[in-house]
């Protein structure tokens, strides 16, 4: 499990100036009369039928639902320490079937391909929205999830899903631009703008060295809009189709589009010297490559001046899955306080688990990259569903890819 996570007030107070339960128990017996007076003979060893029906009602309410020997769960890449799954399968005997995804995108196709046998899924706040509309998740009753009290009424019934009725919270975070501090070019110049990630002017004097943007079409297209001034969500073709050609025209300068392991496969080895990159990637790149002596590490983050995307990942259930009950439960489980904090000890990702806060420990706590202080809180904004605008950002992402 990971130990340690970077502060980044220097860099986002450079940003911010130049803006200016547990089951419930069997219930209790009571016997009517005088504890010592004794069972009539023709009553002895026999029960009755009321007395039978309160034995088995008993008997459920200790051992909680029938859960299911598997429970499929489909998740972003290192999204959750693989303690925290162990645990599971071992209190409660389910047989955890792990798999992971890059996108968001990937994980609508290969649901709209027809894949079934996946149970829980961590879709990000707009593809709930589309995934609501296409049928493909199944409607939860909250008052089933205890642990959902624990959630911080910010993070509950979001625009994406009134009233929490088909998903609820698990990490969230921001996407911004992290950047090999160790550098000589960054170590003059802080990347707090798009523009260094668009601007081929910019690109030209580090390019050589490695840029990775992230494999996304909605982070990589919202980014290219506000840059130039736009909407992030916007619907509008001519603005959609500037973002296209922005892109492309800084394209010859990336050296890669990756989005599932490019925290260990190219910020950690130094493969590349700026990513396009979610908060909790960047700050596990910093303490992997923490150097006790020089007390720092090679990677900072920073948040754009123009704005960035703040993000909200959930845990759902399929439409397709046989496993309801047990799926239902494992959410419960996951939004633990003390689970819920040692996923964000692992994922360097804010909680939206109120409660967990008293479990997280205090260097993510208080690290302002990781809980954005207000003033960069204020440059923020949501990925939101963009209706038949849709086929215009896959329309602009065949084009990125396939040139």
């Amino acid at each position: 499990m990971k130990k340690k996570v970077y502060l980044m007030f220097v860099v986002l107070l450079i940003l911010v100036l130049s803006a200016c339960g547990g089951g419930p128990g069997g219930p209790t017996t009571e016997t009517d009369g005088d504890s010592d007076t004794e069972p009539a003979a023709s009553d002895s060893g026999a029960e009755t039928e009321s007395e039978e029906m309160e034995e088995t009602e008993s008997e459920t309410a200790d051992t909680g639902p029938q859960l299911a020997a598997e429970l499929s769960v489909y998740n972003w890449a290192d999204y959750i320490d693989e303690e925290i799954i162990s645990a599971y399968q071992d209190e409660y005997g389910v047989t955890i079937i792990y798999d992971t995804y890059a996108s968001n995108e990937d994980l609508l196709a290969k649901l709209q391909a027809g894949a079934t046998g996946y149970d829980v899924i961590f879709p990000s706040d707009y593809m709930v929205s589309q995934m609501i509309e296409l049928d493909l998740l199944a409607e939860i009753d909250t008052n089933d999830i205890p642990n959902f009290a624990n959630i911080d009424d910010a993070f509950k019934s979001a625009p994406f899903d009134p009233g929490n009725a088909h998903c609820v919270p698990y990490q969230w975070g921001t996407t911004g631009i992290a950047y090999r501090a160790n550098n000589e070019y960054f170590a003059e110049n802080t990347p707090d703008s798009w523009a260094y990630l668009f601007d081929p002017e910019l690109l030209e004097q580090y390019a050589a060295d490695g840029v990775n943007v992230l494999n996304d079409s909605r982070e990589l297209t919202a980014a290219a809009l506000v840059y130039l001034g736009y909407d992030g969500n916007t619907n509008n073709p001519d603005e959609i189709a500037e973002a296209r050609d922005l892109i492309l025209a800084a394209k010859p300068y990336w050296k890669t589009f990756n989005s599932e392991d490019y925290e260990d496969a190219l910020l950690v080895p130094d493969e590349v010297v700026i990513s396009h990159a979610w908060s909790g990637d960047a700050a596990g790149a910093y303490w992997e490559t923490y150097d006790d002596t020089a007390e720092d590490g090679n990677w900072y983050y920073a948040i754009p001046q123009e704005g960035a995307v703040k993000w909200l990942d959930n845990i759902c259930i399929t439409a397709s899955s046989e496993e309801y009950d047990t799926a239902v439960h494992f959410m419960n489980y996951l939004l633990d306080a003390e689970v819920g904090a040692a996923i964000t000890n692992y994922t360097y990702y804010a909680s939206p688990n109120e409660a967990a806060k008293a479990f997280i420990v205090d260097e993510i706590l208080n690290d302002p990259s990781i809980f954005p202080p207000a003033e960069v809180e204020a440059k923020l904004y949501w990925l939101t569903e963009v209706g038949d605008a849709v086929f215009l950002y896959d329309e602009a992402w065949t084009a990125i890819k396939g040139q």
